[in-house]
């Protein structure tokens, strides 16, 4: 074999096993960067509608989630509060807060997953806390502690995101009154004046000393609402 064929034969191999290691010295490019809310399908309201716990009812509730949702770049027009609703004499059937958010898992404005399915936001392992329950912008709600105290958030359920049936007004009619009443309330930052399991209770601690504006303040509320987008 002539020497130049040997020489030839050896650059090309020399050639081939440096074309995978020159590949790999190619810049890798660069996933684009996530957008702040991009994957929010959880969030506390920034601030309540200002009449009280009158909403408008479900429907007037859903559309102030999605109008903060929007305002703050969310793409999702979905929104639902988690409210409950109780049966009126003679009135359509109540409904179950737990039922209006779809089936999971949702995330905050950080992306942190706060309940993975609707089993799990009912149950002792939900991670709802004062560090997560973000608002609609990823800024932490007022909570316990902090001036003022914001942590009564309404949802008119009990534990399990039902609708109570221990009698009384559990929902300050419905989400339309103002004045007298009350609805319950949970508490975002899983705290109370005792340490127990309704204080820790992110969803029904106890009910409001009325439905105005200025009641519910009294007791360390805001009118604020958690919404969620059902997925």
């Amino acid at each position: 074999m002539k020497l130049s064929t040997v020489v030839a034969a050896a650059f090309l191999v020399s050639a081939g096993m440096a074309l995978p290691a020159h590949a790999q010295d190619k810049p890798k490019a660069k996933a684009p960067a996530k957008k702040g809310g991009g994957d929010m399908t959880f969030f506390v309201t920034s601030k309540g509608k200002g009449n009280g716990a009158d909403l408008g009812g479900l429907e007037g509730a859903d559309a102030h989630c999605n109008a903060l949702a929007k305002e703050a770049g969310s793409k999702r027009t979905n929104w639902k509060a988690y409210l409950s609703t109780t049966q009126a004499s003679g009135g359509p059937a109540g409904v179950d807060a737990r039922t209006r958010v779809g089936k999971g898992p949702w995330r905050n404005a950080k992306g942190v997953v706060v309940a993975k399915n609707v089993a799990d936001l009912h149950s002792p392992k939900v991670n709802i806390n004062r560090k997560t329950a973000l608002d609609e912008k990823g800024q932490p709600i007022k909570g316990r502690g902090d001036k003022p105290n914001e942590h009564d958030i309404l949802t008119g359920s009990d534990p399990a995101g039902m609708y109570s049936t221990a009698g009384g007004d559990t929902t300050c009619g419905n989400w339309t009154k103002s004045a007298e009443g009350s609805a319950i309330v949970g508490h975002h930052d899983r705290e109370g004046l005792a340490d127990n399991r309704h204080s820790r209770s992110w969803n029904s601690a106890h009910g409001s000393r009325g439905c105005s504006q200025d009641n519910l303040k009294a007791s360390g509320g805001a009118g604020l609402l958690y919404c969620f987008a059902p997925n």
